[in-house]
């Protein structure tokens, strides 16, 4: 009659978990929204009793997972950014989102990347493990600078040795 949940035990560490409401209230999200979640095994919280227990890294996934659906991604193509990055990168949501991080996921608001390298990055919702080429503006301007640095630029020159001709 009534399907019996494996649960996580409460974590016996010194970290504080956060609460259903508390975690509805940071992130946004309605309460049927975090259950629906766990349920779907999306973000599955620990256990106590009924109670649902979050830690640090997992209020961090339900925030950004909030995030992208607010911003027009299905709940399918998050499972499958959070399924390759588990079972391919051997991360988790809050580990590529982490300053430390040596990933990071980047979207343009129609797909969802990771940058695994400065010069490798992937579509993930596209499956594809062909990187892509990067340009960075930011660079191609300092080059741009430098460059008019060390010489002046041609008009400058000929506007110079017009000048000395004519004196």
């Amino acid at each position: 009659m009534f399907k019996v949940r494996s649960s996580r035990p409460v974590a016996l560490s010194g970290e504080q978990g956060y609460n259903s409401s508390d975690v509805s209230r940071i992130c946004g999200v309605s309460l049927r929204q975090l259950q629906w979640w766990d349920e779907r095994k999306v973000v599955s919280p620990r256990q106590d009793g009924h109670k649902r227990i979050y830690m640090t890294e997992e209020v961090v996934e339900i925030s950004v997972i909030a995030e992208l659906r607010r911003k027009g991604f299905s709940l399918q193509k998050i499972r499958r950014v959070l399924r390759f990055l588990q079972k391919d990168a051997g991360k988790r949501l809050s580990e590529a989102l982490s300053s430390t991080s040596d990933v990071h996921l980047l979207t343009d608001g129609k797909s969802i990347y990771l940058e695994e390298a400065p010069n490798r990055i992937i579509d993930l919702l596209k499956n594809a493990r062909q990187p892509m080429f990067l340009v960075c503006v930011t660079d191609q301007a300092r080059r741009l600078s430098a460059a008019a640095e060390r010489k002046p630029v041609r008009s400058e020159t000929a506007a110079a040795s017009r000048n000395a001709r004519a004196v």
